[in-house]
This record gives structure tokens, sequence and C-alpha cells, in this order.
């Protein structure tokens, strides 16, 4: 996947990165081309090798039916395993590193539902904020509107009672 100067990116685990330019680094005694990305919610700037933009999981933004397929996977029943919190953290947490919208929406929706019915553990009560905060701030990039417009969306996906 090449990216230009400007495009957006997802960075798993990191959420949206724009891509600031592509700078020659001498590593190892060989010239590697690198992406200069900024993070965009922690301001953080990563250089990442053009060469290895696959195998760190970096991709474009959700297409519009990418992004229908993510709300599609909200609105389904949620999918809790009856494990130890533990498990079902370490579950989650590789969920979120893959990258894949849809398996962050998972874990989104899945932590949730659970928090309905029990208190979550410090560990879930992260990864459902990091679930969220990942989840928007993609759909929010890709449709070029405000974070708080997509939570409100999101949030229709999850009645109270």
């Amino acid at each position: 996947m090449n990216f230009k100067t400007g495009d957006k990116a997802v960075y798993p685990s990191h959420g949206i990165a724009e891509v600031r330019g592509v700078e020659a680094r001498n590593v190892g005694g060989h010239q590697v081309q690198c992406y200069v990305m900024n993070i965009m919610a922690s301001g953080a700037t990563v250089m990442v090798p053009v060469s290895a933009t696959k195998r760190a999981g970096i991709r474009s933004l959700s297409t519009p039916g990418e992004i229908e397929q993510i709300m599609d996977v909200m609105k389904k029943p949620a999918r809790i395993a009856q494990r130890a919190w533990n498990k079902r953290f370490r579950e989650f947490n590789e969920k979120l590193r893959t990258g894949s919208a849809c398996e962050v929406a998972e874990v989104y929706r899945d932590l949730k539902t659970l928090e309905k019915t029990k208190d979550l553990s410090y560990g879930e009560k992260q990864i459902l904020e990091k679930s969220k905060k990942l989840v928007v701030s993609e759909i929010s990039a890709a449709k070029n509107v405000a974070a708080s417009e997509i939570e409100v969306e999101i949030s229709k996906c999850f009645p109270v009672g």
C-alpha cells in the first residue's frame, strides 16, 4: 500500500495517523524509505519503513461499505465468553492488535454489553475506552464528520435497559 503526504491511515492500536511525508533513513548501512506519520490522538510522530507497512498492519481508512459493516457488527448480539476476565482481556487485546475495524467494533460491542450486566475489571474498562476511541476516530475520519456525531450514531446501537 502506498500513501501520499496528507493521506490518513489506520495504525493498529494507535488509531488514525496522518502521513507527513517520506524520508530516507540510514538503517544498518542501508538506505530505507520511511513514512513519517503523526498519530492524531497523541500527537506522536512515528517512522515506519515503507516496506513494513503491511507487516505493521497499517491500512487505509474504511470505505463507506466497510463502515456499514462496522455498524452492522455493533448492532449484532454480543458474543461474550464466560471465561475469567484475564482470558477475555487477552482475547480482546489480540483483536485490537489485528487492526481490523470489524474486530475492534466486536471488542467494543462485547464489552459495552458486558458492562450492563457486571462490573468490568480495570483492564477491561481501559480496552472498552480504547476500542471506542479507535472505532469513533476511524469512522469520523473516513466520513469527515465530528467525532461527537459518530458517538451519537454508535450509541443508538446500544439501547439503554
